[in-house]
């Protein structure tokens, strides 16, 4: 089942961009823009996390969250307000995160991935030493810091952890991630394994296999 996510946000454009950002995602999302509008959903149960501005109407966000932590649901403020004094204080009323605006979306994703890992409410990941990756989600971290991978990488590192220990040779890496109709040479599959030893910090476990292609090593 998809994770519900509340977004308390009275810019309706920002409020509209976060929730494209989690849809893309698969996560399920409920837009209010005041605090007590929040504080209504909350009520209604469903909900898995919270992404709290502090600057909202009618019940501030630092007041929500002091109805909030008592449920035991995870919380992220988003503000503009980036005082170490608020920041403190935020994270002292029982806030699992703090993000300040302006922040870009695979940030705010891989946070809530790991919020959401911590309250034990987010889907198995995929461990490569440091890496972390989330399938459904098509997330990737590194050190819990999030990696942009091109949707071609990502196809590709799913391969290789899909047939790991195994040598798939690189018309085979054509085939099952650009597609049979694809006519490009090899040294495409060449390029994309580079880049992905380079992000992910995989060039002892990215083996080159002499003569055939490439293998994930456990």
């Amino acid at each position: 089942m998809d994770k519900r996510i509340l977004i308390v946000e009275d810019d309706m454009n920002i409020s509209n961009i976060i929730k494209m950002n989690l849809v893309l995602v698969h996560y399920e999302t409920v837009q209010v823009y005041d605090g007590i509008a929040a504080l209504e959903a909350i009520e209604g149960g469903g909900i898995d996390l919270v992404l709290l501005d502090v600057m909202i109407p009618k019940l501030d966000g630092f007041a929500l969250m002091e109805r909030i932590r008592p449920k035991g649901i995870p919380v992220i403020f988003l503000t503009a307000k980036n005082t170490v004094f608020d920041k403190v204080n935020g994270l002292k009323l029982g806030a699992d995160d703090y993000m300040v605006k302006p922040f870009e979306g695979i940030e705010l994703l891989a946070r809530i991935e790991t919020v959401l890992r911590r309250y034990g409410k987010e889907e198995a990941e995929i461990t490569i030493d440091g890496v972390r990756v989330y399938p459904n989600k098509r997330i990737v971290t590194l050190k819990d810091e999030p990696v942009e991978l091109t949707p071609k990488e990502f196809d590709l590192l799913l391969v290789l952890i899909n047939n790991k220990n195994l040598a798939l040779s690189r018309e085979q890496f054509l085939d099952k991630v650009w597609g049979m109709d694809y006519y490009g040479d090899t040294r495409t599959v060449d390029m994309h394994i580079k880049s992905l030893r380079k992000k992910l910090g995989l060039q002892d476990r990215i083996k080159t296999v002499f003569k055939i292609g490439y293998r994930l090593e456990d």
